[in-house]
């Protein structure tokens, strides 16, 4: 069976589905992923030695402490390209930054934001900036598969997620791949909590939910858990709902679903104000201008 006939198969046990997302939700991996494993790899792939704080710099903002926190790996790609050309320190330290071309027609093209979807892109509209990009992407995982481990679920993760068996349907809901997803809530023993794992193979979040639970479950019975932007735009291109896991704030996020956005959930009175201040609370801590621009 393929990965997204999976979903599409996939029946409710319960009346109500919860998707969880794995990095920096319920996992504590976000963060050394983007520090040790995907910032040094932009440095040494694109030639940005001489830039490199500049360039650590503007990563980290747009990867962890912006509103573009858990963008795909090649649309961050390219607008990390676009943020360092913005930069004045950038222009003046006469280094040479990719163009960003062939990326950008990647990224726009339709085609899966995957390794696979960026191969066939390539084979499609071979350059050489495709294949640094490419080749990129290979030195993330294997940095990824080096640094990242023993990295622990947040604290509150599990009980939450053992307060939710026999009352709801439980996935993974992760833009990373199945292998790295199912190797990481196995390694904690968290994958017996979940029906489904869920990665980029079967499409983007949104495409995630609506496969496996739009049609099936109540629009006011679907929920997503996340920490960034792009869960809570998932979960609204499906008229679900969205439990926000607040950056910086994740065992406090975690202990409030339990205590509360859980219960009110199950009773039907999470949409609404509720929701409206969770997200409120959310949208405070992601700035949508960089600090470098910001006036004091």
């Amino acid at each position: 069976m393929s990965d997204a006939k999976i979903l599409e198969e996939f029946v409710p046990k319960t009346e109500y589905f919860i998707g969880v997302d794995s990095d920096g939700c319920a996992i504590d991996q976000m963060n050394i992923k983007h520090f040790e494993c995907f910032t040094p790899a932009y440095i040494e792939a694109f030639d940005l030695q001489a830039i490199s704080t500049l360039t650590r710099e503007t990563a980290i903002y747009m990867n962890l402490f912006s509103i573009h926190r858990g963008i795909n790996r090649w649309s961050g790609l390219d607008l990390l390209f676009d943020l360092l050309k913005q930069r004045p320190e950038v222009l003046e330290s006469g280094v040479k930054l990719p163009e960003g071309k062939e990326l950008h027609g990647f990224v726009t093209s339709g085609l899966p934001l995957s390794e696979a979807g960026i191969h066939q892109w390539a084979d499609e509209h071979p350059s050489e900036e495709i294949e640094r990009c490419i080749k990129w992407g290979e030195t993330v995982n294997k940095l990824v598969a080096w640094m990242v481990k023993n990295c622990a679920p947040f604290h509150g993760v599990r009980e939450a997620l053992e307060a939710m068996q026999g009352k709801v349907d439980a996935m993974v809901v992760s833009a990373a791949s199945l292998q790295m997803l199912n190797h990481e809530w196995e390694e904690h023993d968290l994958k017996r909590y979940m029906s489904v794992i869920a990665g980029q193979e079967m499409g983007t979040k949104s495409q995630q939910l609506a496969k496996a639970a739009v049609g099936k479950y109540h629009p006011d019975r679907i929920l997503l858990l996340g920490d960034a932007p792009g869960d809570g735009q998932a979960a609204f291109d499906n008229n679900a709902l969205w439990f926000p896991i607040r950056p910086g704030h994740e065992a406090e996020s975690w202990q409030e679903f339990h205590d509360v956005g859980l219960p009110r959930f199950l009773e039907g009175t999470f949409r609404g104000d509720y929701q409206d201040q969770l997200i409120a609370d959310f949208n405070q801590l992601l700035p949508a201008t960089p600090p470098w621009k910001t006036i004091n």
